[in-house]
């Protein structure tokens, strides 16, 4: 689909002039690229549709002209098709959040379960799993062995009976209730639309682990079939999510588009390699990035963008002036969430890869995680005025926010410690900032 993507923008770019013509041939090849990416042709044929009406009907905003709106109303589009906005579950603090995961056999779904742990231990959150697949030979010591990388505690039980998964997931999820950590991924054993009774098993397994969300993991190669098998899962457990494995340069992605089409669910999280580490928050605008040959940088010059724009124009001269507050530093974090985490950002900027260790980098992201959640606890005049902050205040924030006093407190250094550092160098200087917050 990139190519035939990419071979559509260029030749709108490339084009003498628009007309009735040249749109209509973005649309036929628009229309052949997602096809061939087994998106279904239901879904295809509105898109490009509205495609076809917005290029002829509208006009271009002042400032831009008629061909880079053409492409803008493509890159809308497309990423209108796969829903507005990052979707991503909403955990709350103070008790334990359950995931359970549900997937075809052979789709990367206990090595999405451990991606997913490392993840969200890098956000801050202390994760547990129970490895309940009672079917796979060798399930568990896979669990295990990609779960030790990430500090995540693991509960399964060896030579559990095979029709016993339901039970694992109760004595599993008892086990960790001393320990109470923010989350339980639940990993259970693959299946297939035509076992019926392995959907029936899966059904007595929703009902032991009452999830929170429930995760069906997809194989991103799979296309148009991943509807009825995304169906029928959705009839034993109801979907509240998708993650797509696979998803590297080679696969279509219109798998994604089919289950999440049967299930009314949104696209969470995507695998995109084979280390621990590859997984990412699935972002409509970053994934058409990909597909149009924009990559992740994209979101970079849009962050770079909103900040210089005239609306930021306040916030940057507050920054700069060392007056900076909570909103902004808030603002900031958002930015930086909309953009994608640190390590993909720096891959992406030229000069920056390699400039931030791993080590820097996981604590950063960890630590983002963590204040995003304190942030949001606040009310409007601390944010505004932070010097508001006493004993109290930093008390019911930690209770709202689910974090320890001692995070909050460590949040508002960081704050008072970055406030000076943009003062000094009016944020420019990324390894001094992060040697001032203890990073370096």
């Amino acid at each position: 689909m990139r190519t035939g993507l990419r071979a559509a923008i260029k030749r709108v770019v490339g084009s003498s002039g628009v007309d009735k013509e040249l749109i209509r041939e973005l649309a036929r090849d628009v229309q052949t690229a997602l096809i061939r990416a087994d998106v279904d042709a239901r879904i295809v044929l509105p898109v490009t549709e509205r495609l076809r009406e917005r290029s002829l009907g509208e006009a271009p905003p002042p400032g831009l002209s008629r061909k880079d709106h053409i492409v803008k109303i493509l890159y809308d589009e497309l990423a209108g098709m796969l829903g507005d906005g990052a979707a991503e579950f909403s955990f709350k603090p103070g008790r334990t959040n359950r995931v359970l995961m549900l997937g075809i056999q052979g789709s990367g779904k206990t090595t999405m379960a451990a991606k997913l742990g490392k993840m969200l231990t890098r956000q801050g959150y202390s994760v547990g799993a129970v490895g309940a697949d009672t079917h796979r030979p060798g399930a568990l010591a896979q669990l295990r062995a990609l779960c030790e990388r990430s500090s995540v505690g693991v509960y399964g039980e060896d030579g559990a009976p095979r029709g016993d998964s339901a039970g694992v997931v109760r004595r599993g999820l008892k086990h960790f209730e001393e320990s109470s950590p923010d989350v339980v991924i639940v990993d259970t054993a693959g299946r297939h639309k035509e076992e019926r009774g392995l959907l029936d098993e899966m059904s007595e397994i929703g009902a032991a682990a009452e999830p929170d969300l429930s995760l069906l993991v997809i194989d991103g190669t799979m296309g148009r079939r991943c509807f009825s098998q995304a169906e029928a899962f959705h009839g034993a457990v109801p979907v509240g999510g998708i993650a797509v494995t696979k998803l590297d340069s080679s696969a279509k992605g219109g798998g994604a588009l089919a289950a999440s089409s049967a299930t009314g669910a949104r696209v969470m999280y995507i695998g995109t390699g084979e280390r621990i580490d590859d997984i990412e928050q699935f972002s409509p605008t970053r994934f058409v990035g990909r597909l149009l040959g924009m990559g992740d940088v994209k979101a970079v010059l849009d962050m770079a963008r909103r900040l210089e724009s005239e609306g930021s124009e306040a916030r940057l001269k507050r920054i700069a002036g060392g007056r900076m507050n909570m909103e902004d530093f808030y603002s900031n974090l958002e930015d930086v969430g909309k953009a994608g985490s640190f390590r993909s950002i720096l891959e992406n900027v030229p000069g920056m890869s390699g400039a931030v260790s791993e080590g820097q980098l996981d604590q950063l992201e960890g630590r983002m995680g963590k204040w995003r959640s304190i942030l949001q606890s606040m009310n409007a005049g601390e944010k505004a005025d932070p010097d508001l902050f006493n004993a109290s205040r930093i008390r019911r924030v930690a209770r709202g926010s689910g974090r320890s006093e001692h995070e909050v407190k460590a949040m508002l250094a960081a704050y008072r410690t970055t406030k000076g550092v943009m003062k000094s160098s009016r944020g420019r200087q990324l390894q001094g900032t992060l040697r001032r917050m203890g990073l370096g």
